[in-house]
């Protein structure tokens, strides 16, 4: 027998709720109409996407051409690529962005496989500052606030001049006084790399608009992370089974990590097996470097693992996050091997995942399983990296390590400004004598003094307790999760005192884009639940019950 169909009234009814569950759920129902004028707008956008890029590419290759033909191949080839990167960049700065994410992880690659120049290390600017000049338009424009969140401004403020008078006061005169060395260029890069990286909060604030662009910024990291790991897992296989050389050399040849046995990516790479040695870069320019890239790595992963909202990114986000472990062993890299399960436990219980037994205990189940088989399998290798843990830890404690360091910096501590900014920043040794400081804040108290470090510390704390309280103020529950994750990054790093993560890549960058990432997601969740309520009071007629309005910030085009 025939069903019979609702009636006209009814039938209203459920097609009005019917659509105010897909919006509210970001599947919006269109007409047909409008379906079709927006698939033809996308498809006129992707036309002049198309246009611009092969009209940049024909225009900056015939320069390249010139330039190769007369000068060097290589330095055509690189023409292109910069300039074609700089003004696509400076016209599609959202992509910007997101090229600059991309190029982080495969930076050392890129420079090494090119010839290793100091000058290649700055590439990623040409995809952050036209990004950052698209944000400073859009604030002017706009009258917005290019400094977030508020809170930063005081200590900010304070420790810009702090700088600049270290700089005018300490690196100036050292100008004159000194010989071959460019004291004043030092300090401007050490400037730049203290604080060059803290805009990438207001780019991610403009920048990021809903959910949809921020889900797609963090799964595109999981995406990084796991190719990242299946080159590094390549490299030591090629090196395992001999495909390429291991360390050559004698004595200290053997335990240091060398450009010479670069192998597939990244830069310097030691391995000699033989003498218990083995330091992987990854994808990176040096071994430590890739231990931090790890160790950043299990923040963003632990994230999309508990809290995307799609099951496929959440199985990625385990994988990812399974890489990123095994990756830590294997690589040789002891702190790695420390912080990463150190992170997850943290993450656990400060994100308050270990109290969500339904996703917490399968997941910890089978990351578990996969593990224990991987220890049982690999005993040797395991074993082997938790002896030179051991080893090194007795050699050296990292408390009594930090403690040397802080006396060793003060016993030279003149006035109450440092010996010059950029000084300890292994980045300027080009242009002048540096200090080997393994810690950040002596590093920071020898380059601008104990009113300077204090400044440091106020600016981390202040920027802390910020990305807290967009956590606390986010509510809906998957992205409050994506919150308290980059919250405790932001948290671990700011207070990190064992080496100088937030002095070079990837953490240089990951640390402010996880502060935005944070500072943006209460916005977002409010946005998204005033149009839900919109549309559920649209359906029943009525008019929408809404908090205070706040006043919407205007749309990054």
């Amino acid at each position: 027998m025939a069903k019979k169909r609702p009636p006209k009234k009814q039938a209203k009814k459920r097609s009005k709720k019917r659509r105010t569950r897909d919006r509210a759920g970001q599947t919006e129902t269109l007409s047909p109409k409008a379906q079709m004028l927006q698939k033809r707008a996308a498809a006129s956008a992707r036309q002049q996407v198309i246009k611009d890029i092969a009209s940049t590419v024909f225009g900056t290759t015939l320069l390249g051409l010139v330039v190769g033909l007369l000068v060097e191949p290589k330095l055509g080839i690189a023409l292109v690529a910069a300039l074609s990167s700089l003004i696509l960049s400076f016209k599609y700065q959202r992509q910007a962005l997101y090229a600059l994410i991309i190029y982080v992880p495969f930076a050392g690659t890129v420079v090494y496989a090119l010839g290793g120049s100091a000058i290649l290390q700055l590439a990623k600017d040409l995809f952050y500052i036209p990004a950052l000049l698209g944000v400073v338009q859009f604030c002017r424009k706009n009258r917005l606030p290019l400094v977030i969140p508020a809170a930063i401004k005081l200590p900010l403020g304070l420790l810009l001049t702090l700088v600049l008078l270290t700089l005018l006061l300490v690196n100036a005169p050292q100008q004159f006084q000194s010989e071959g060395e460019q004291p004043i260029i030092m300090g401007i890069l050490g400037l730049k790399i203290l604080l060059g990286y803290l805009p990438l909060i207001a780019c991610i604030y403009y920048l990021i608009r809903t959910s949809k662009d921020l889900y797609f910024l963090l799964r595109l990291q999981v995406v990084l992370v796991l190719v990242a790991c299946s080159l590094g897992m390549i490299q030591y296989l090629m090196l395992k089974t001999g495909i390429c050389s291991a360390t050559a050399g004698t004595g200290e040849e053997l335990f240091r990590a060398s450009t010479a046995a670069r192998c597939l990516v990244g830069g310097s790479l030691l391995y000699a097996p033989g003498e218990g040695q083995i330091r992987l870069p990854g994808t990176f320019a040096a071994p430590w470097q890739w231990g931090w890239f790890l160790i950043s790595s299990a923040f963003f992963s632990f994230g999309t693992t508990f809290n995307d909202r799609s099951p496929f990114w959440r199985l990625l986000g385990l994988i990812s996050l399974v890489a990123v472990m095994i990756m830590s062993v294997i690589s040789g890299q002891r702190i790695a091997l420390l912080l990463v399960p150190s992170a997850i436990v943290l993450l656990s219980v400060l994100t308050g995942q270990i109290a969500n037994l339904k996703r917490f205990v399968p997941i910890a189940i089978v990351m578990g399983l996969i593990l224990t088989f991987l220890i049982v399998r690999n005993p040797d290798v395991v074993q082997a990296r938790i002896n030179s843990f051991q080893s090194r830890w007795n050699a050296s404690p990292p408390i009594g390590f930090i403690q040397n360091q802080f006396g060793q910096v003060m016993g030279e501590q003149e006035g109450i400004f440092g010996r010059g900014v950029g000084r300890a920043t292994n980045a300027t040794r080009t242009f002048g004598e540096t200090v080997l400081l393994e810690t950040y804040h002596p590093k920071l108290l020898y380059e601008i003094g104990p009113l300077g470090l204090l400044a440091v510390l106020m600016l981390y704390t202040t920027l802390t307790i910020s990305t807290f309280r967009a956590y606390r103020a986010t509510k809906d529950k998957y992205l409050r999760g994506y919150a308290a994750s980059m919250w405790v990054f932001v948290l671990f790093i700011s207070y990190f005192p064992y080496y100088y993560p937030l002095d070079v890549d990837p953490v240089g960058v990951y640390y402010w884009l996880a502060a935005g990432i944070a500072l943006k997601l209460p916005e977002i969740d409010r946005e998204e639940r005033e149009a839900a309520e919109a549309f559920r009071a649209e359906a029943e007629g009525r008019s929408p019950r809404l908090k205070r309005r706040r006043k919407k910030t205007p749309e990054f085009v």
